[in-house]
């Protein structure tokens, strides 16, 4: 065979071994962080928070619902960062067609994607585009600096202030304020019913 008709002829693919067979040949589904990470046992109390934004980010992350990964939204244009580690609670719904959100207090930043469990301390109501955005101050119960705080009134003064600024941003402000950790519990309560309504409704379609 010449030279030529070796450049003509078909390539044979190379061969994949057995276990490259097995990993494509295996039906698996990615985890979905919002329909199928628990919110944890002791909720409404202390639950599982996906963070989705890091502490001193300038990066707006959010979730993607569709395919539950963690995208780019948007690059803040000012000098103010993301105070604090900021994401959502799963297996919770919102009137905003969103997961409840969740600010958590801690002295280290997290990367975006993973989970960790928090405790409500209290209630800082939204109103985004005319529609409540609802947002739960928390702390971190593996945080040995914060984890023995219980309510919002255990918070400095300028860390309400710090959140407060943060969150005003491009947003108009239902309440002048912070309401404490059983408005936040009846919230996130209220958020798991609803969250449970949309699955029953989903598996009557």
């Amino acid at each position: 065979m010449s030279k030529a008709d070796e450049d003509e002829a078909p390539r044979q693919a190379p061969r994949l071994n057995e276990r490259i067979l097995s990993s494509l040949s295996s039906r698996s589904v990615a985890a979905h962080p919002w329909h199928d990470l628990e919110i944890g046992p002791g909720a409404p109390t202390i639950f599982n928070c996906v963070v989705e934004i890091t502490k001193g980010s300038k990066v707006k992350y959010e979730l993607d619902k569709k395919t539950g990964l963690i995208k780019v939204d948007r690059i803040l244009c000012s000098s103010v960062v993301y105070p604090h580690n900021y994401g959502f609670i799963p297996h919770t719904l919102c009137e905003d067609n969103d997961p409840l959100d969740c600010l958590v207090i801690m002295q280290e930043p997290v990367l975006p994607g993973c989970f960790l469990r928090a405790r409500a301390l209290g209630l800082m109501p939204m109103i985004d585009q005319g529609e409540k955005d609802d947002n739960i101050i928390a702390v971190c119960v593996d945080e040995p600096e914060y984890k023995h705080y219980t309510d919002i009134k255990d918070l400095p003064p300028h860390r309400l202030t710090e959140i407060r600024y943060k969150k005003n941003e491009n947003k108009e402000v239902a309440v002048d304020g912070f309401l404490p950790a059983g408005t936040a519990f009846e919230a996130i309560r209220y958020s798991m019913d609803l969250y449970a309504e949309y699955i029953l409704h989903t598996l009557r379609r």
